[in-house]
């Protein structure tokens, strides 16, 4: 017995900010590699491929959002609300695989630094900085609402970062002519990019492997019901998450005594108290007299 609510199409918002972000992004990029190849800064190489894992970022991102969009068919009955967790899946991958190549390139650079052009890597890691926060600004918003957004949104957070720490290295090699500053710098990047990748990618696996959402306790939705003095026993109680903000839970619930009017009083009651306690709109209720055969006491 469901709650009867209006299974409504499943939306992704953000999309503007989105197109925004990788105009700007993929404009610069090229422009940057340009500027680390004549520079030959591998922090800033190293920057520049953050800004192209960035550009792949959102643009898969976008195609999560208008993939989202899509109604649920005879096909894909919860429609394609996952497109997000599988772009920040993606998203997630080509981080750690630039950390890893920025990681392998400056082992050979801490043996043999070439020279830097400091100057030309100044100014380039500048124009990037404030690049990387015009599309931080557009991307704020939906970062807290889409976790696909907020794949998107932690690319460009980092590259921002790696932005500052060239601007660093360059005043460093400016100053000091210390060239060792750019692969130390390389390395830092991609370290702290690392952990980050690793959230990321927890989250999303989390959502596609249908684990209980975060911040839900699935023993609280039990006690929750079972504190109804009509409830004899809970089970099959499963909570997962169609995206990152749209949990979804099924349960069974055993009454001690059963009517009709009464168990849709019951069915009701319950779908409303987990609706207002745990903000779980999308719940799915099965009213027995009895335990399934061979299910009872299965949790």
């Amino acid at each position: 017995m469901s709650t009867g609510h209006d299974h409504g199409i499943v939306t992704a918002g953000h999309e503007k900010p989105l197109w925004w972000a990788l105009g700007l992004t993929a404009t610069f990029l090229v422009a940057e590699v340009v500027g680390g190849l004549l520079t030959n800064s591998l922090a800033l190489l190293s920057d520049a491929a953050h800004m192209g894992t960035d550009v792949i970022a959102l643009a898969i991102s976008l195609v999560a959002v208008r993939l989202g969009r899509r109604p649920p068919d005879a096909r894909r009955t919860y429609g394609y609300a996952r497109m997000e967790a599988i772009g920040a899946l993606v998203n997630g991958g080509l981080l750690f695989l630039v950390a890893a190549y920025i990681l392998w390139e400056a082992v050979g650079r801490f043996r043999e630094p070439p020279p830097v052009a400091s100057t030309g890597m100044l100014v380039i890691a500048a124009l990037g900085l404030i690049v990387n926060l015009i599309s931080m600004r557009l991307l704020k918003a939906g970062s807290g609402d889409s976790l696909n957004v907020k794949g998107a949104y932690l690319e460009v957070w980092s590259d921002m970062l790696g932005s500052v720490g060239v601007i660093a290295a360059a005043a460093i090699i400016l100053a000091t002519d210390w060239t060792l500053a750019d692969p130390i710098l390389a390395v830092l990047i991609g370290l702290w990019v690392l952990p980050r990748t690793w959230t990321l990618l927890r989250e999303a696996g989390n959502v596609l492997m249908q684990g209980v959402p975060p911040g839900l306790d699935l023993e609280a939705v039990r006690r929750t019901i079972l504190a109804r003095g009509d409830v004899a026993e809970v089970h099959d109680l499963h909570a997962w998450a169609l995206a990152s903000k749209q949990p979804v839970l099924t349960v069974h619930v055993v009454l001690k005594r059963v009517d009709g009017d009464d168990a849709e009083a019951v069915r009701r009651s319950i779908a409303e108290a987990l609706e207002d306690l745990f903000g779980i709109e999308h719940v799915t209720i099965q009213v027995e007299s009895a335990a399934c055969g061979g299910e009872s006491g299965h949790r």
